[in-house]
């Protein structure tokens, strides 16, 4: 039996080594973190389970309703109506519908109408290649023109991307914009959905199956370095022990793999290296009101320094009012070194301008999550520029978020890739 070392507990090490238990394999897992499930993660919230970065369900999520059905919790995806809203120079707008849109002051009508349309056709796309080399700023401008790209787009870009936002990819970009929009119930009506207990659910189940099948996973037990000796199995070294595997999948953030993995090539490592990325600082509030009626409120104001606020309890039935405030930027970025004090001071200044109404007695709990690695930044020509996750080492497989693309991260891509490596193992 050819035992396999699985780095990285997050949802895609979960579904690869859940994969590969199926077909025989002895797997063993390793999580620097003292849970399972990345980002995907829950923690006490004042007495609430729930994730540390806020996750929802789309209607192409289909790796994620497979799952959910071979696991018998299928009857836990929740769907809901949802609203989304736009905050535009100090004031509300309804969004995400044609009559919203019609209705939207800050744009002539000609400038609505290209919106309209490319928000249409970005749906309609199946061929996303083309777009692979092509910048999403100007992909986007030569659809609805610069007016609506300055009020719409420039802003979001700035705070979501900083300065990597005139260097992204259209593919990259597009496959975001199609994802939320086929999501929908109807023209008029956004859908979203989220599992019943929340992302736990599903790694808990996934938990279970894994321990049926003899898999151990090793919490706070971090890998420092992986090797291959003269009999040609890996070397696994970790803060406690060492260890010995026939093959190895790495599903932790790219800018570790070159300090992990030394037997690479100067030039595999160079690639793996320049994969870009951008962390988060996620403050989460408990609040005595709610800010909007909206799940999502994309905000365009220069006084408030967010792309925007997930409303998450008006997605998932809480007992409580819960608003997540995600600031992303490069963990070099000045304003990163910030206590979590400093960003939930300022993030509270933004609630009350958001809503007047919600006084300091409303902010009944608070807490911030951090994630150096929450996003690679996908440039045009991305694809060519990404290694072959079957690694130039016989028997390594190395993969994190970065080869969602061109999708975005969600718990569907995660259990779509980290079975799709498992496949590629298999095949071997």
């Amino acid at each position: 039996m050819e035992k396999v070392a699985v780095l990285g507990a997050g949802v895609m090490g979960l579904a690869c080594a859940y994969e590969l238990s199926k077909k025989g394999y002895a797997v063993e897992i390793f999580e620097a973190d003292d849970r399972v499930g990345g980002m995907s993660a829950h923690f006490d919230f004042d007495g609430l389970s729930i994730e540390r970065f806020y996750h929802f369900v789309c209607k192409p999520d289909e790796s994620l309703f497979e799952l959910l059905k071979e696991l018998g919790i299928e009857d836990k995806l929740i769907w809901k109506t949802t609203k989304m809203g736009y905050y535009y120079q100090g004031k509300h707008y309804q969004w995400g519908n044609p009559v919203a849109l019609l209705k939207f002051s800050e744009l002539d009508l000609l400038s609505k109408l290209r919106y309209g349309m490319h928000m249409f056709y970005s749906t309609k796309i199946s061929n996303w290649k083309r777009l692979d080399s092509r910048n999403a700023a100007e992909w986007i401008k030569k659809w609805i023109g610069e007016r609506a790209y300055k009020v719409l787009w420039e802003r979001l870009f700035h705070l979501k991307f900083h300065h990597y936002s005139d260097n992204l990819s259209a593919a990259w970009i597009w496959s975001r914009i199609k994802r939320v929009g086929l999501s929908r119930k109807s023209l008029l009506q956004e859908e979203l959905g989220y599992l019943h207990g929340g992302s736990e659910t599903l790694l808990k189940s996934l938990e279970q199956k894994l321990d049926m099948r003899k898999v151990a996973i090793n919490l706070c037990e971090p890998v420092k370095q992986v090797t291959k000796g003269e009999n040609g199995r890996f070397v696994v070294n970790t803060v406690k022990r060492q260890a010995l595997f026939d093959k190895v999948v790495s599903t932790i953030p790219l800018p570790f793999v070159s300090r992990i993995f030394p037997g690479l090539s100067e030039d595999a490592k160079r690639k793996y290296d320049s994969v870009s990325n951008i962390g988060v600082v996620c403050v989460l509030f408990k609040l005595g009101k709610k800010v909007t009626e909206n799940f999502w409120l994309n905000i365009s104001d220069p006084g408030i320094e967010i792309p925007g606020i997930i409303e998450f309890s008006n997605l998932r039935e809480l007992p409580s009012n819960i608003v997540y405030i995600p600031y992303y930027m490069p963990i070099e970025h000045e304003k990163y070194k910030w206590p979590d004090s400093g960003f939930i001071d300022e993030a509270k200044e933004h609630i009350r301008k958001l809503n007047p109404e919600i006084t300091a007695a409303d902010f009944l709990a608070e807490h911030v999550s951090r994630y150096n690695y929450a996003q690679p930044i996908c440039d045009p020509d991305f694809l060519s520029k990404l290694p072959p996750i079957k690694s130039e080492v016989e028997g390594l497989y190395l993969a994190d978020t970065s080869y969602y693309y061109p999708e975005d991260r969600s718990i569907s891509e995660s259990l779509r890739l980290g079975k799709k490596i498992a496949s590629m193992l298999i095949s071997e």
